[in-house]
């Protein structure tokens, strides 16, 4: 089982994450590349529209998460690449949609580029899956 760690000791999170997450270490890693805002077909959701990217990029994490087997609630940590850190709160927001708690930790960077123009964000995870 997932559990969201918090302490009075750290600042509260401004954003929808974990300070730190634990989970027992029996289960299955899933480590989820990079994902963007490219849909199945090959076209990339939301060009200029970082809302519409994010959700996008939550879709890939949940399809390739339940391919492995699991859910997005078995996302312990999620590494987040951003063109813009301005766009911080927006992407929260759609997080907040997809991300029940326990949350998983998180970092979020902001990088010059990402592998096409149109990126705004990418999204890599590590997932926990209990042993079936």
């Amino acid at each position: 089982m997932k559990t969201q760690i918090l302490t009075g000791e750290l600042r509260k999170p401004n954003g929808h994450f974990s300070q730190a997450t634990t989970i027992e270490a029996s289960g299955k890693l899933v480590f989820i590349s990079g994902m963007t805002a490219r849909r199945p077909d090959g076209s990339i959701a939301g060009i200029g529209d970082v809302v519409t990217q994010t959700r996008q990029v939550c879709e890939n994490l949940s399809a390739a998460v339940k391919a492995a087997g699991g859910s997005l609630d078995d996302i312990c940590r999620v590494d987040v690449y951003v063109r813009n850190i301005e766009h911080f709160d927006r992407i929260h927001d759609v997080r907040r949609e997809f991300f029940k708690a326990p949350l998983p930790a998180s970092t979020m960077v902001e990088v010059s580029k990402l592998v096409s123009p149109e990126y705004l964000i990418e999204i890599s995870a590590i997932a926990v899956l209990p042993n079936a």
